[in-house]
């Protein structure tokens, strides 16, 4: 698990394609490998990745066929920025939103303007998960937590204000740009309850209820 809250500022080093899969090297810039453990988990634009090997300034994982085809991983080269985190603790502080680092699918970057200190940003979702994404709700954009601001079909609005900016890859996107999205994980769990087959005793969750308990 994560918190959305970027630790640093990598970059792609080396890709290794090997049998329709990758192994990536990845500088970790400035962050901090000193609890870091083989297996650990260091999510990548917001892809979750098994650290197999490791030193203070890069780490090297395996980046399935799979991951390939449903991320944005493919576009990947050496240089790549790519934003990074370390998997959440009990001890750590939950300053964004709960994020597993799977991503749900891949969206772009519709337009970009600046909007007085801040960066505002569109960003057109996939159709299978727009129906995931809402006003003030949480959203991770590469690995990045985000409140929606609103939201229109499949389109949708953060603001970007100038620590995250500075501190995170969002400042190389342009118009056009492949994101990797995840959607809060309480609106797929929701949507499970709404729509798994009927238990033997009769469930009280219904629409009627979750109406009239805020969720609309």
């Amino acid at each position: 698990m994560f918190t959305g809250i970027i630790q640093a500022e990598g970059s792609i080093s080396k890709i290794e394609p090997n049998n329709g899969d990758w192994k990536v090297t990845i500088n970790v810039g400035k962050l901090d490998m000193g609890d870091v453990q083989i297996g650990d988990s260091i999510a990548a634009n917001g892809i979750c990745l098994t650290a197999i090997e490791f030193t203070e300034h890069y780490y090297v994982a395996d980046v399935s066929g799979e991951t390939l085809k449903v991320t944005n991983a493919g576009d990947w080269q050496a240089g790549t920025p790519v934003n990074l985190e370390k998997a959440l603790t009990l001890q750590d502080r939950l300053g964004g939103h709960l994020v597993s680092g799977h991503v749900d699918g891949v969206g772009y970057v519709k337009s970009i303007s600046q909007d007085a200190r801040s960066w505002r940003y569109e960003v057109e979702a996939p159709i299978e998960i727009c129906k995931y994404i809402a006003a003030k709700g949480s959203i991770c954009i590469n690995g990045i937590s985000l409140t929606v601001n609103e939201v229109k079909n499949c389109v949708f609005g953060v603001n970007i204000v100038p620590h995250t900016r500075q501190e995170t890859t969002i400042k190389h996107l342009d118009e056009g740009s492949r994101v990797n999205l995840e959607v809060d994980l309480l609106a797929r769990y929701l949507e499970r309850m709404m729509t798994a087959p009927p238990s033997k005793e009769n469930s009280t969750i219904t629409p009627e209820f979750l109406a009239e308990n805020g969720f609309k």
